[in-house]
């Protein structure tokens, strides 16, 4: 954080808007809300949610007398500990705990990548499981849970010690900006004598050296993290009826001057806030959730250990003066409330989780809170019940004073001698055991506790004897008495927290994440880049309510799969009623109901599949004749052509030889000729009139062939 700038930047908005509050204005403004939240909170309702923890960890009501029962029933323990597990299962059986609704057709292949990528957030970078356990359980005990989101830059660091570094490679660390290298030891390579060293300086080339360094390694990359809340520490305006209408929304914590100045803070204005205690202005809730705090923190001589509270407020306050309120995000310390950062924000990062929530009211109806006063019934009529029973198996003794050894009297050992002087000096005063009538009161009270949960032995299938002779439609409404609780608790919980916190990590990705990151889904490297993402997409929540119970609806999918492999029978995989895109579907659902997560162990999604080039298929017997024979054929037409052709070219060179020794006959018959005659004969007329003769019988050959082609 950069302080100097944020106060440059007040004082520039003070010239530019005269209406802009001050600091110390603002200041006041917080220390108002923190004082009325702090208030609600502490003395309203932390107060009701210690008790509830004290009744989940079955801690002793502080009536107990000496010499009684003491005993505490668990039944606010014993009725979260029944729901959780289901909660769980359906919350996190399923590699995709939401899914983003694209808002056009284009927008589809971005909402399955957001979908896929907020996920692995949620389970891989952060400890979903463990997070959401933590928050499931504070709401069910404690009114609300409360889950946090938000940007986390803090920087990673790792250090190690390196040894036979030469000089190009301690270059190269140090030409690493996120490196810290801290020479430990360096020598020369090798024995140089004084003329060679003085050569070497001469020449201005240093001798090799190798060195051994502390190398630390400094990591910045932001992430989202996500984290569950102790209910004490969330803050909020007593008048809000949901984290989103509220007008003051904080967190508070104690943390070190150490994790103020990895934050950002300057030492010198967070260490005169630091204090030596970690009670949270002694919060009841906190100190009975961890008794330890109760005492003071030892004094430590490291002042970067030392605690420091730290609000970070989320208030809508109308600082620009333009008449209308703005969130803004504001952090404050130490118990003066001294500002220390203030900045505009879009959303308060926390999602609230409640079983049972009032209308109108921020704060609902835990399962403990309908629970406890059952627990403390049946904690009375256990131990009179005990009381009794021990009353009737060790009854009092009437004894007359000085006539009986008390020793002997108050000795409890089985079959141990009385010693008296006469007889009927030690008479047992018997009292009958009148628990048995007090036993129809506990199941009195375990239907009362089913008829407000849900929950029972007999439909977490742990009485047998209940079941045993019921019939099969009995045993499910029985079931499912349970089951319809437990999934309205559940209902609750997708469409308030899970909608809230999984649209904030999207929001949060969409706003910072600033480059490309590679992650590994299904077993393949994927690349993701939110930043062209729509940061408003609905939230659609995974979870399978209303549809029976396993067993009932996976024998539904079974006859589901049965159908469509039928209908791919008799229509083929291209049918207007279903094709194997639908069947995978059906088959990836009866996967994640028996259990496994990953489906793609299993099957493959059709929509990835690349058919094999297709094998060219065998010709029939008589396909395959007729084509030898045409190749015969064709082979005999090529053969007689070539014969002809072959003919031809004979027929053409005895032409030519034939017209060459005509012409050397007519040479030498005009030699002769002349020597007869002494006359000169026209051999070049004779020629001509040849070659006339033989170019008109050509054409007229030509004539005759094209005149049979045309018939």
């Amino acid at each position: 954080m950069d302080y100097e700038k944020d106060e440059l930047v007040e004082e520039i908005q003070e010239l530019i808007n005269p209406e802009w509050m001050e600091e110390d204005e603002l200041q006041g403004i917080v220390a108002g809300e923190l004082d009325d939240a702090i208030n609600f909170i502490d003395q309203q309702i932390s107060p009701v949610r210690a008790i509830a923890t004290e009744y989940y960890r079955g801690e002793p009501f502080g009536d107990e007398e000496d010499g009684r029962s003491q005993v505490v029933s668990m039944d606010v323990r014993d009725t979260v500990q029944a729901i959780m597990p289901s909660l769980m299962r359906i919350f996190t059986s399923s590699d995709r705990t939401v899914e983003f609704m694209p808002k056009s057709m284009e927008d589809v292949p971005m909402a399955d990548q957001a979908t896929d990528y907020v996920n692995y957030i949620f389970n891989s970078d952060n400890a979903g499981f463990l997070e959401l356990h933590a928050a499931f359980k504070d709401a069910l005990i404690r009114k609300n849970g409360i889950m946090k989101f938000y940007w986390d830059e803090s920087v990673e660091t790792q250090t190690s010690e390196m040894s036979g570094l030469d000089d190009a490679a301690l270059s190269a660390l140090y030409a690493d900006k996120n490196v810290q290298i801290e020479v430990l030891e360096s020598e020369s390579v090798g024995e140089f004598s004084e003329e060679d060293m003085a050569a070497m300086q001469a020449m201005g080339i240093a001798p090799p050296m190798m060195h051994s360094a502390r190398v630390t390694y400094r990591n910045k990359m932001g992430r989202v993290k996500v984290e569950a809340v102790p209910p004490e520490e969330f803050l909020i305006d007593r008048r809000a009826k949901s984290i989103d209408d509220a007008q003051f929304v904080a967190h508070r914590r104690m943390v070190t001057v150490s994790d103020l100045v990895a934050m950002g803070y300057e030492y010198d204005d967070v260490i005169d806030l630091a204090t030596d205690t970690d009670d949270l202005g002694m919060n009841v809730e906190r100190t009975t959730r961890n008794p330890a705090l109760r005492t003071v923190t030892s004094d430590r001589s490291d002042d970067s250990m030392r605690k420091v509270l730290y609000i970070e407020c989320y208030i809508r306050v109308d600082r620009d003066g333009d008449g209308i309120a703005e969130l803004r995000k504001i952090c404050v310390a130490g118990n003066a409330y001294e500002l220390l950062s203030d900045e505009a924000c879009d959303f308060a990062p926390f999602a609230s989780f409640t079983p049972d929530p009032e209308p109108h009211q921020f704060f609902g109806i835990s399962v403990a809170d309908v629970v406890m006063d059952i627990q403390r019934i049946k904690s009375v009529v256990m131990r009179n019940s005990l009381d009794s029973l021990a009353m009737s198996i060790h009854p009092r003794m009437a004894v007359t004073e000085g006539q009986v050894n008390m020793e002997d009297v108050l000795n409890t050992e089985v079959g141990g001698i009385i010693r008296q002087r006469s007889a009927g000096q030690v008479q047992p005063i018997s009292m009958p055991f009148v628990g048995k009538e007090a036993f129809p009161v506990l199941t009195y009270m375990d239907e009362i506790k089913q008829s407000r949960t849900g929950i029972s032995k007999a439909a977490a299938g742990l009485d047998a004897d209940a079941l045993q002779s019921s019939t099969a439609s009995a045993v499910n409404a029985t079931v499912n008495a349970a089951a319809q609780h437990i999934e309205m608790i559940a209902r609750i919980f997708a469409e308030t927290g899970m909608k809230s916190l999984f649209k904030g990590i999207l929001r949060l990705v969409c706003k910072n994440q600033d480059r490309e990151r590679i992650i590994r889904l299904r077993n393949e490297f994927v690349p993701i880049d939110p930043r062209w993402w729509d940061a408003t997409m609905d939230v659609s929540v995974s979870v399978a309510l209303g549809r029976g119970s396993d067993n009932e609806r996976m024998m539904m999918l079974r006859q589901l799969g049965e159908m469509q492999k039928e209908a791919i029978a008799q229509m083929g995989p291209n049918n207007p009623l279903t094709d194997m895109r639908k069947l995978y579907n059906t088959l990836a659902e009866m996967t994640k109901l028996a259990g496994f997560k990953d489906t793609q162990k299993f099957w493959s999604d059709p929509a990835d599949f690349t058919p094999p080039p297709p094998q060219p298929q065998k010709p029939d017997v008589n396909e395959q004749l007729i084509a030898v024979q045409i190749q015969q054929i064709q082979a005999d037409i090529q053969k007689k052509a070539a014969e002809l052709s072959l003919e031809r070219e004979k027929m053409m060179m005895e032409d030519d030889r034939k017209r060459d020794e005509a012409e050397m006959d007519l040479y030498v018959k005009a030699a002769e000729f002349k020597a007869k005659y002494g006359t000169q004969l026209q051999v070049e007329e004779i020629k001509k009139s040849t070659a006339i003769a033989r170019e008109t019988m050509k054409a007229q050959a030509e004539m005759i062939k094209e005149a049979v082609r045309g018939e």
